[in-house]
């Protein structure tokens, strides 16, 4: 049965954790395996950051509905993940309307001026407010949280490496698990099973 997942990882190109996103999605395309789902975070669907003026709470917003739409999200954490601060610029609840804000990626455009004249504070039972201070990993986290998604955590290792693990997941340790193991042959390999069955398929 197909479902939705979204995975949430560092896509930075030279010491990111692509390569665990890659082993999944190869599972998917495999007909020998019982992995079928649509990753909702795929950047190939079409995104607002095809938009020149994307700014990041337009992609928060845009995380929200993709994580709400998901039954479960992965989170990749690999020795960067606690570092990256990317989406964690926004100044509009400290300097107000007017204040200065790049767009994604720092595009032609440069800086521009916020587009939101007022804001309100998100109810408990609210997605997330996609304007904030958080790095897109943390706020896509939270909204995991808050929805109640089955978490599903990994280290892009093939030991636990509970230091690696951000603040803010903070007593998740015992639900992180190595992506990486170890084949009959003794060549590296994902945890097929154990993804398999974190996400319900057994």
């Amino acid at each position: 049965m197909s479902k939705q997942v979204y995975i949430s990882a560092d896509y930075a190109p030279t010491d990111g954790d692509r390569d665990v996103v890659d082993e999944i999605h190869n599972w998917c395309k495999d007909p020998r395996r019982n992995l079928e789902f649509y990753d909702m975070s795929n950047p190939s669907r079409g995104s607002v950051s095809s938009n020149p003026d994307c700014r990041p709470c337009d992609l928060k917003k845009e995380f929200n509905q993709q994580i709400n739409a998901s039954s479960a999200v992965i989170f990749v954490v690999g020795d960067k993940t606690a570092q990256r601060s990317a989406g964690s610029l926004c100044r509009r609840n400290s300097d107000g309307a007017g204040c200065e804000c790049t767009p994604y990626k720092q595009n032609t455009n440069g800086k521009a001026t916020c587009k939101w004249n007022s804001t309100s504070t998100p109810g408990p039972n609210d997605d997330i407010g996609n304007i904030n201070t958080y790095s897109y990993l943390e706020h896509e986290f939270r909204q995991a949280i808050r929805r109640k998604k089955n978490i599903v955590i990994v280290y892009n290792s093939m030991k636990c490496e509970s230091q690696w693990l951000p603040s803010y997941m903070n007593g998740y340790e015992d639900y992180a698990h190595p992506f990486w193991t170890r084949n009959a042959l003794g060549y590296r390999v994902g945890d097929y099973q154990y993804i398999k069955k974190a996400l319900g398929y057994e």
